[in-house]
């Protein structure tokens, strides 16, 4: 394929003919199609599934199709005719495969049995599930310590497996829980809970039709969480204001063609998503969030002067909210000139934000890794609460705060206590009912974990789900940690470059896909999720499992517990033969979970309920909490700075459409006009001249850190783009290589994957090594 082949303009809108081709393309391409045509019909139904893809929330109003196109390629992509064998173990060495790309290793399918490693043959071999877990045990029990284990969570868990695995880890004696939430939304967390009281969203699929204005900030629903562009494109019909900040033009932002609506198919029509376009500084939202906190300052002071109306919500502040003077009072000390400089948006355009978010009644604000990946991403969540605070908009229908998560029922393993960080309250109540002494000493993220395993403190890797080797930043020193374990072990339904990252033992343990029937010994099982709402609802498997070897999560987290610990603090088989004894046990820890079982016989599921959204506030005031924090003097880290370089650009890594997290569809990226290629690096032209190359040149992409590594990705294509001046975008994981592990938000260690300072260099041939086989 020619470069011209590989780089070409996308016109059409976001979803529509495009997203049915996409489908159509995945559906064949599964080599299962007419059992995925009625299951695919069966996601995210009452009776069905629930899409193991992103965790937006469903409207109520029910509907034959409720998958968006990333859902279905999820759904194909797992419910694949392709199966990785013994057979497929023995053709391949671990380091013939590990040479392959990361999308190869993932087509190749459906893992069948259990796996170990030899490292004397370099192959994984068939094992039984009982030596699997014999093996497990014996490394777990022979550690000097419970924290010298790490136990890493995806988010695709379920509530049931996320429960049963730790309260496993706790009763065996650590809070080692690195977990996908790390990557993503804890300054989320963070941010909300101590000015809250809850550090979830405060609002719920209702409330994105009745709000006046909603802000979709630092986000990309169109390829992340598709079916939020339905509810956007009906905000801006019945006359609501759409305000996207993002520096990049994203297709969803801006128009969308409902792929169920005939009519606008037959005509090839589309509606716009949003009514205003705005695109910050990487980095600057907390100055856009500032600047429109000090016209609204502005503006009620001049509405006193004059006897108008208050801009603030005076009612709401005085009985709900506390800190207020000294916030107000932050914001007079920040300089206008600073605002303008950090936001990257000149003042004509934060006054017309101002206005927009002024004039509405109900405003519903929401977020995702653009605000949440950066080194003061705590603050930023922080400013945005803080101006909603000031016109009362959290705690009333159609408007509020929305976090909006990203793979299924990541919230929901936090709520279940996946958490490095646990609240007293948790372990008070795990303690009461199983009758053990809880660990109370804070484990690690995924930060910390690699650290740990880096330097060898940690010798035990075990992972339920994910790809953590790939997902993680520092990518070759994640690698080399990992490889310095004693054990790692995968729970996974495909294969991924974490199972070719291997400690001295290894272990590949094959589990049931969302879409496949769980059969216990008690019956056919369902599990339980948690989406971006805080909607709890019940999900049933609808295709037979491809290998009869395959064990659910819930049941393989019981057969290590059971190996390890034997029946303490519970009857681990038992409780997993019926998983509403599971959920009997979450009703008995988990608040909000009473009568578990009962409610979730109600359509649709449950709600667990916000204080916040009742204006309920658990903080340490009893109130709602404004926070004065200071904007940053400048964003490039003072680890760059000392090196006394300065960045060529400030680089984010991001998805393309063919991607979730690290699992990769295929390799388009059609919103953005590139296809069949990943090694790219989108810059804005001018830059491209100003460096002295031309587009389509290849290039390295080096990071700026002051430790001495060389951070190197190499022979990226130049792509010309429409993206701000000084600012770089590229696909991870080809580029978490780049992301120091030392760099990440203050309070958070989420890694600063949209602020990376980079230099340009020319590629070299010695360095042409494709980046997807680090």
């Amino acid at each position: 394929m020619s470069q011209d082949e590989h780089i070409k303009n996308y016109d059409a809108p976001a979803a529509g003919w495009g997203a049915l081709k996409s489908v159509t393309k995945s559906w064949l391409g599964s080599e299962n199609a007419f059992k995925n045509l009625r299951v695919m019909l069966k996601t995210n139904q009452n009776g069905g599934f629930d899409c193991p893809g992103c965790a937006w929330g469903e409207s109520p109003e029910s509907g034959m199709v409720k998958f968006c196109e990333n859902g279905a390629k999820a759904v194909n992509w797992e419910s694949t005719g392709r199966l990785v064998d013994p057979d497929f173990f023995a053709r391949y060495s671990v380091t013939e495969l590990a040479r392959q790309s990361d999308y190869w290793l993932e087509y190749q399918g459906r893992l069948t049995h259990p796996m170990r490693y030899d490292a004397a043959t370099d192959h994984y071999v068939e094992t039984s599930w009982e030596d699997a877990f014999a093996l497990i045990a014996k490394h777990l029990n022979s550690l000097e310590s419970p924290d010298q284990a790490e136990f890493y969570t995806s988010g695709r868990a379920s509530n049931e497996a996320a429960f049963l695995y730790q309260l496993f880890v706790r009763a065996y004696g650590t809070n080692n829980f690195p977990d996908c939430s790390n990557m993503c939304h804890e300054a989320s967390g963070v941010g909300m809970s101590e000015t809250l009281g809850v550090g979830k969203g405060t609002v719920v699929f209702d409330d994105l039709e009745h709000a006046d204005a909603i802000f979709v900030i630092g986000q990309n629903p169109g390829t992340n969480h598709p079916r939020m562009l339905e509810p956007l494109r009906e905000a801006v019909k019945r006359g609501a204001q759409v305000i996207c900040l993002n520096p990049l033009k994203e297709r969803g932002l801006e128009r969308f063609q409902h792929p169920q609506h005939p009519f606008e198919m037959l005509s090839n029509g589309s509606e716009p998503t949003n009514t205003a376009y705005f695109r910050p500084a990487l980095g600057g939202d907390m100055a856009v969030m500032r600047g429109i906190a000090k016209f609204l300052l502005q503006w009620e002071r001049e509405a006193q002067a004059k006897g108008e109306p208050a801009v603030f919500d005076h009612a709401f502040i005085a009985e709900h909210t506390s800190g207020l003077d000294a916030y107000l009072a932050e914001v007079d000390a920040t300089r206008w000139a600073h605002i303008v400089e950090q936001s990257g948006l000149n003042l004509a355009e934060l006054e017309l934000a101002a206005r927009m978010y002024r004039r509405a009644e109900r405003v519903i604000m929401c977020w995702a890794m653009g605000v949440t990946q950066h080194r003061h991403s705590v603050p930023t969540v922080q400013e945005i609460i803080n101006l909603q605070l000031l016109r009362g908009n959290v705690g009333k229908p159609g408007a509020g705060l929305s976090p909006v998560r990203g793979h299924s029922n990541v919230q929901g393993d936090r709520t279940m206590g996946i958490d490095e960080q646990p609240p007293a309250r948790l372990l008070d109540a795990l303690e009461a009912r199983f009758a053990f002494k809880a660990p109370r000493l804070h484990g690690h993220n995924a930060v910390l974990a690699i650290q740990a395993m880096e330097e060898q403190r940690a010798k035990v890797f075990i992972a339920l789900g994910g790809n953590f080797a790939q997902a993680t930043p520092d990518t070759p020193r994640t690698h080399d940690a990992l490889r310095n374990c004693e054990l790692t072990a995968h729970i996974a339904t495909k294969l991924n470059r974490s199972h070719l990252v291997t400690g001295r033992d290894a272990l590949i343990l094959p589990c049931l896909g969302r879409t496949e029937i769980d059969v216990q010994a008690e019956g056919p099982q369902g599990i339980t999720v948690e989406d971006t709402f805080s909607m709890v609802h019940i999900s049933h498997g609808q295709l037979k499992p491809c290998s009869p070897l395959l064990r659910s999560e819930p049941s393989i987290v019981a057969g290590i517990a059971k190996a390890t610990l034997g029946d303490r603090p519970i009857d681990w088989e038992w409780t997993v033969a019926d998983y509403s004894r599971i959920r009997d046990l979450i009703a008995d820890v988990i608040p909000g979970f009473a009568d578990f079982n009962a409610r979730l016989q109600h359509p649709g599921g449950f709600h667990l309920g916000n204080t916040a959204a009742l204006r309920e506030w658990h903080t340490q005031s009893g109130k709602a909490q404004f926070t004065p924090s200071v904007l940053p003097a400048q964003l490039v880290n003072e680890e760059v700075l000392a090196r006394g370089d300065t960045p060529d650009l400030i680089l984010q890594t991001l998805r393309s459409h063919d991607q979730y997290n690290t699992t990769l569809y295929g390799l388009d990226d059609r919103y953005r006009g590139v296809f069949g290629l990943r090694d790219v690096v989108f810059v804005n032209a001018q830059d491209i001249q100003r460096l002295g190359f031309k587009p389509n040149d290849k290039v390295d992409l080096v990071s700026l850190w002051e430790d001495g590594r060389e951070r190197r990705v190499s022979g990226f294509v130049l792509v010309a783009y429409d993206i701000p001046p000084g600012q770089a975008a590229a696909y991870y994981p080809e580029t978490n290589p780049l992301v120091p592990l030392e760099s990440y938000g203050d309070r958070t260690f989420t890694p600063t994957s949209k602020f990376i300072a980079i230099k340009l260099e020319k590629a070299s041939a010695d360095n042409l090594i494709p980046s997807a086989h680090v």
